[in-house]
């Protein structure tokens, strides 16, 4: 490579990043950067709350909704979210479970399911594969929240369907005879 050739590309790469800085100067700030936005929680009670399925214990912990809303005019600009604490605990004496996941339904005021999208989640929490007996694990859980759902008596419930494999749990003793050899 001759001496020319790596100026001509030094020059041209400083070029292509003097039009680059030009450019992005001339946009200006975006629309979304210049409008401030805050985050408005609601609380939904209980808080706190326990389901049991099979031989397993879910507790649901500081279940709240949250949305962005611009400073000022109070629209909401993202989609509402709910969060939770998940914990699952294995109450069982010889099963284990492979926690796969997990799935959250709102039920409306008149008992019918108020469809929302993309409430499923995986178990990421998890220590290993399995949860053994007497074990218990955590996860923060964050979907989609419907805004017809933030309505008065928009909501009447919330629906957790977990799912898992059960494993058998066994703890067994194994005798080896061994002897020295001579």
């Amino acid at each position: 490579m001759t001496w020319r050739s790596v100026l001509r590309i030094w020059c041209g790469a400083a070029i292509f990043l003097l039009a680059l800085v030009a450019l992005s100067h001339w946009a200006g700030p975006s629309a979304a950067s210049a409008l401030p936005v805050d985050e408005k929680t609601i609380p939904l009670k209980p808080s706190v709350t326990f389901v049991k399925a099979s031989f397993l214990t879910g507790e649901l912990r500081d279940l709240r909704v949250t949305e962005q809303v611009e400073r000022g005019t109070g629209k909401v600009v993202s989609v509402p979210v709910l969060r939770a604490t998940l914990k699952v605990t294995n109450d069982s004496e010889d099963q284990a479970a492979r926690l796969l996941g997990g799935k959250i339904e709102y039920i409306d005021a008149t008992g019918k399911m108020i469809p929302t999208s993309h409430t499923s989640f995986p178990f990421i929490g998890a220590p290993t594969d399995r949860l053994d007996p007497g074990v218990s694990t955590s996860q923060v859980i964050e979907v989609p929240f419907p805004p017809a759902a933030l309505k008065p008596n928009g909501i009447r419930e919330v629906s957790l369907e977990l799912t898992y494999l059960p494993l058998p749990y066994r703890e067994d003793t194994v005798n080896i005879p061994v002897y020295l050899g001579s």
